[in-house]
């Protein structure tokens, strides 16, 4: 039986991070964490990590698309925060965050990692940015490099 499975540490790897500015107060500490997990267990070197700043998260996709379309990078790491509202805002922007970056996920050669939260209140968003609940970009750049090793190992 033949099992891949792909490591974290990834020190070659050349990751791009598009972030929203849109909500900065919690995204901050998404890529706080997605930086942290790159460096110190994944081994990346700063050389080889990009952040790329996007109005809002409805942005994201159409950057992620850019940056894997570029060859520059191995991953892309998405990061942002929608938090829900007293309108329909919330299902359009997350909804079309999601399934764009899906798309672009699907169509590209590189792994893109989906780190943007989806919450009910600014505490949710709160506890996956870094308190209880982990740090939501951590994972999401600990996602991107494993996803990395298996697509290699996979086309190996």
């Amino acid at each position: 039986m033949n099992v891949i499975e792909g490591a974290v540490a990834t020190p070659n790897a050349r990751v791009a991070i598009a972030i929203a500015r849109f909500n900065n107060f919690i995204n901050d500490s998404l890529l706080s964490g997605a930086v942290d997990a790159l460096k110190r267990i994944g081994q990346v070197s700063d050389d080889n990590i990009t952040v790329v700043w996007v109005p809002g998260a409805y942005e994201l996709p159409l950057a992620a698309r850019a940056l894997a379309e570029s060859g520059k990078f191995d991953a892309v790491v998405a990061l942002g925060t929608v938090i829900r509202g007293g309108t329909a805002h919330f299902e359009f922007v997350a909804g079309e965050c999601s399934s764009g970056l899906a798309s672009v996920a699907m169509n590209s050669e590189i792994p893109v990692a989906f780190g943007v939260l989806t919450t009910e209140s600014i505490e949710q968003a709160i506890e996956r940015a870094g308190t209880k609940a982990g740090n939501k970009g951590a994972e999401a750049a600990l996602t991107a490099l494993e996803m990395i090793n298996v697509i290699k190992a996979i086309k190996a």
